[in-house]
């Protein structure tokens, strides 16, 4: 507090660095006496209070200015700032002083932290140039840097830490670069023009998946010629295993650019495409999964009802409308796929349950299908019958390694972008931990040696957090003041734009008076949208195994896939292999030679 007979409402102090404001900054104080403590919440008179400040924008003496801060609050707003003060103090409570481990004042803890990870550093002047066996690229739809940082803070405080400290599996990826992420035609991208360029190698139009940007969304005639294969094919082609994981449709954006080429990337079954596109010869997308590219050995995720003749109903929700099969054309993909595959040893699932039973030293091929749209957020999953991302990729990794050539694998974490468009933080950052968590377990069921393990996002998002929290605020929680302009609360959390707009009466709505730590809770944005738009900025690539120092400073996008290849050998990047493997005759035949010398 300013003065020993004045206490912050919240009951921490506030700091405000030199580069805020000049102009007095408003926070509310209260008169308190002896018999008075910080969290006592018999608030009598609430008055606002204003903190001077330095000319040159810095803190000032620390006493209270003398400025004109208006009157005693009414005795409605008192009650609201005291709900407000036992809310606040309630949660300092929790967390308990001081907000950080007294370790960290000790200088020696950090320097000894510095040190470490120098040494650390110091090993990777030894580059790994070994042939990637395995290729895996997760890929967080929306994860942005901001929902980085923010899912790490969140990953912490799950654990019961401040969260900030805490490291995510990304983090410990030992090379770090940025993709540009805009589409040939668009500044701020969307999840197919930028799957197309992180799976194909080419930058193609929005809305469009596996064509170049000679194609026209939604123009059906654009398609032919304007192919391209993705990395996934390259590995087919090459002898590999291939494998898709996602946690929304199968058919969507980012797993349809592996696979099918599409001007639309909304065409996931023939009931979503023009009668027009269908007769001049364009594929639904669910289609091309199980005839552009021969038996794709492992694919999980959701989409049911694309695969299902029109009105059948769906094994899991029997007789409700919104899931049944939408294909027009009376196909039964799912039925057409177990006869292709059932000498050999393939298998069909629609359960986390059945899943989990399979044994994958018997299983060569797996289709699994655990919703009939995008699977429910993790949040919300039901754990009898839907298994979570983490339980997917360990199968898949299991199925696809026994192949002694090696495996691609896709993953994606799809619903980080669906609980962004949402406005829906909770959600977006669970999802987010959840396939760090996926990460891990890759980890752990591979070797950097022979794996190559690339981490990065389709795009961004109009998300951030601030408000100069302390250290070990809840990433959900509010800021610990109220706005100098409405004298409102607002939590760390906002959106730029989105559904969380709320006028109520006129003003900016009040979130101290509703729960805004529920799961669908919406987070305050600037400006109102039904959905929530992507953001147009740089987003990270983490990535670790063979070759992963190339994959460095700040790439265009469809760089990605190439430099995968590379690594792996195959696809057009085959020459370096070639060479390296022509050396090793001439060193066979040399050591004879050097015997009988010696």
């Amino acid at each position: 507090g300013a003065s020993d007979s004045v206490a912050l409402v919240t009951g921490i102090p506030v700091f405000i660095p030199s580069r805020c404001t000049r102009k007095p900054y408003k926070s509310l104080y209260t008169k308190t006496t002896g018999a008075h403590t910080e969290t006592d919440v018999r608030v009598e008179r609430v008055y606002v209070q204003c903190l001077s400040f330095s000319a040159d924008g810095g803190e000032g003496d620390g006493e209270l200015s003398g400025c004109d801060c208006g009157d005693p609050l009414t005795s409605e707003d008192s009650m609201k700032v005291t709900a407000l003060v036992i809310s606040s103090c309630l949660a300092w409570a929790c967390l308990g002083k001081p907000q950080f481990p007294e370790q960290e004042k000790d200088p020696y803890y950090w320097n000894s932290w510095a040190q470490r990870t120098l040494k650390n550093a110091l090993t990777l002047q030894e580059l790994n140039k070994n042939i990637a066996k395995n290729l895996i690229l997760f890929l967080g739809d929306g994860m942005g840097i901001p929902t980085v940082t923010a899912a790490r803070i969140l990953k912490g405080q799950l654990s019961g830490h401040n969260g900030e400290e805490t490291e995510l599996e990304m983090d410990k990826f030992p090379y770090v670069a940025l993709s540009k992420t805009y589409n040939t035609n668009a500044q701020v991208a969307d999840s197919a023009g930028t799957a197309t360029a992180y799976l194909c190698g080419v930058k193609a139009n929005e809305g469009t998946v596996g064509v170049s940007a000679a194609a026209v969304r939604s123009q059906c005639n654009t398609t032919f010629g304007n192919e391209v294969t993705s990395i996934l094919k390259w590995a087919k082609d090459a002898g590999k295993s291939v494998g898709i994981v996602t946690t929304t449709r199968v058919n969507h954006a980012t797993p349809s650019a592996a696979y099918a080429h599409c001007v639309d990337r909304d065409w996931f079954s023939d009931a979503e495409m023009p009668i027009e596109a269908v007769q001049a010869g364009c594929k639904d997308i669910a289609r091309q999964l199980f005839e552009n590219i021969h038996n794709i050995d492992v694919i999980m995720g959701g989409g049911r009802k694309y695969m299902f003749p029109k009105n059948m109903s769906d094994v899991e929700y029997p007789g409700e409308r919104k899931h049944m099969g939408t294909r027009k054309d009376g196909r039964n993909l799912v039925e057409e796929w177990k006869e292709r595959v059932k000498s050999l040893r393939g298998h069909y699932v629609w359960n986390r349950k059945d899943l989990l039973a399979l044994n994958p030293n018997n299983v060569d091929y797996l289709l699994g299908l655990f919703e009939p749209g995008d699977l429910t957020y993790d949040l919300e999953r039901n754990v009898e019958t839907e298994p979570s991302l983490t339980e997917m990729v360990d199968v898949a990794i299991k199925i696809l390694r026994k192949n002694p050539r090696g495996f691609y694998l896709l993953v994606e974490g799809g619903r980080i972008d669906h609980g962004h468009h949402e406005g829906k933080a909770k959600q977006a950052l669970h999802e987010a931990v959840e396939m760090d968590r996926a990460i891990s377990r890759a980890g752990l069921l591979t070797s950097h040696y022979d794996t190559l393990t690339v981490i990065t996002a389709d795009h961004s998002h109009v998300f951030n957090f601030g408000g100069y929290t302390p250290r070990g605020n809840s990433i959900f929680g509010l800021a610990p003041m109220v706005s100098d302009v409405d004298q409102k609360p607002f939590t760390a959390i906002l959106y730029g734009n989105g559904p969380g707009y709320k006028i109520v009466n006129g003003v900016r709505e009040n979130v101290s008076t509703i729960d805004y730590n529920q799961n669908n809770y919406q987070a305050q944005s600037a400006v109102p949208l039904r959905m929530e738009t992507h953001g147009g900025e740089d987003v990270a690539i983490f990535s670790k195994g063979p070759m992963a120092h190339l994959l460095h400073g700040v790439k265009e996008q469809n760089y990605i896939p190439h430099v995968m290849a590379y690594a792996a050998c195959i696809g057009q990047n085959t020459r370096h292999c070639l060479s390296a493997e022509s050396k090793a005759p001439a060193l066979s035949t040399a050591l004879p030679s050097l015997g009988v010398l010696l």
